[in-house]
């Protein structure tokens, strides 16, 4: 007798999912489950058909070469249901996670660590010269320690009992319809184990909150928003459980001067107007603290824009730097005395084409639109 198509045995099309095929197995399979039909010949049939389809459709791979090659994919090797496979417990646990039949699952018994501490985040400003060369900032940090009184184990006597609920085991069971689920013990939080005789500190935590000094190096060429991770020095964990981590997030201020943009450095120059048209030079700080003297060329327009090769920020684990800009932004003299826009406006009759050639062109297109119009 043929084999059934896998697909029309869970009731989906070719194209579904892999969420599509869970949950058409899950339904199907809660409805066809032995314990549902005892006795019945033609359930039990149809459940380790179930198992089978479902085996192969939820493996890509195997998924792929059923597309291709039907049954025949797997008559020379043992494919679904022919001891390749994962076992029809396994298949079924999978898809129902917590959910256990025939006594059997969740963690076998044994009781969960003590948990892990909470992460701590913290916001450090530092300043772009820091950024620069790299430092070291001393911080204080409020966190939860192991209770000194108690030494951490959260019992006056440093005692702990076996936990009355789950016997230990850190997880309970409970009947769900034909199934037994297990959960964590809220009791004892999954530890198997109950402080009959909290301390008075930290009330049976095992922590109590204290301040701290640490140091943390912010290595040279850090972005703003960088995260620096310091493992093990956050919060510690409830009765000696394990510490969580420390996240400094850096962030740089504003700088008078600077602008940073990447790993690039941006300042913008006022020059007099006397100064872009004659040429001169400026001195001129950069970030790593030099001193340099930028020549302006006689006829420089605003906006001009010059680069300073390897002047800008260290890149960040690597041996090389980014560039400074320096825009050029012309000045405009105000407040002008009469003797000074004398001066100006004599100097501006004997201005022609060849000093101001975007001016001049300008206003010959002005012309030709109004004489064309």
């Amino acid at each position: 007798m043929a084999k059934k198509d896998y697909y029309d045995i869970l009731g989906v099309k070719r194209d579904a999912s892999a969420a599509e095929l869970k949950s058409a197995y899950r339904k199907l399979a809660m409805q066809y489950h032995p314990d549902r039909n005892a006795g019945d010949k033609a359930a039990e049939d149809k459940f380790k058909e179930l198992n089978e389809a479902y085996e192969v459709l939820s493996d890509a791979q195997k998924r792929a070469a059923y597309d291709q090659y039907g049954h025949n994919a797997f008559n020379q090797g043992g494919g679904a249901g022919h001891g390749g496979g994962s076992s029809f417990s396994d298949i079924f646990e999978s898809v129902f996670g917590d959910f256990n039949f025939h006594g059997g699952g969740g963690n076998g018994g044994h009781p969960e660590p003590s948990p892990r501490g909470e992460d701590m985040r913290m916001d450090e400003k530092i300043s772009l010269e820091e950024a620069f060369s790299g430092v070291t900032k001393t911080i204080k940090i409020h966190r939860q320690e192991p209770c000194e009184p108690c030494k951490g184990s959260g019992s006056k006597d440093q005692k702990q009992q076996t936990c009355s609920h789950c016997h230990g085991t850190g997880r309970v069971r409970m009947q769900q319809g034909f199934f037994l689920m297990e959960r964590t013990c809220h009791t004892c939080q999954g530890l198997g184990k109950i402080v009959a005789n909290p301390c008075s500190k930290c009330h049976g935590q095992g922590r109590s909150p204290q301040t701290k000094t640490l140091e943390v190096k912010i290595p040279a060429g850090v972005e703003d928003g960088t995260r620096i991770r310091l493992s093990d020095q956050g919060h510690t964990g409830v009765r000696g459980g394990e510490p969580g981590d420390l996240y400094v997030f850096i962030h740089l201020k504003p700088h008078d001067l600077f602008e940073r943009q990447g790993n690039d450095i941006f300042c913008q120059v006022p020059v007099s107007m006397i100064t872009a048209t004659l040429g001169g030079s400026i001195e001129l700080p950069t970030i790593g603290g030099d001193r340099i003297d930028l020549k302006i060329p006689s006829g420089t327009q605003p906006h001009t824009r010059f680069r300073l090769k390897d002047k800008g920020m260290p890149i960040f684990r690597r041996h090389s730097h980014g560039d400074m800009y320096v825009e050029v932004i012309v000045e405009i003299p105000r407040h002008l005395t009469k003797e000074q826009k004398d001066i100006l406006e004599k100097f501006d009759e004997g201005v022609h084409k060849k000093n101001q050639p975007d001016s001049f062109n300008f206003l010959e297109k002005v012309k030709r639109f109004f004489k064309d119009s």
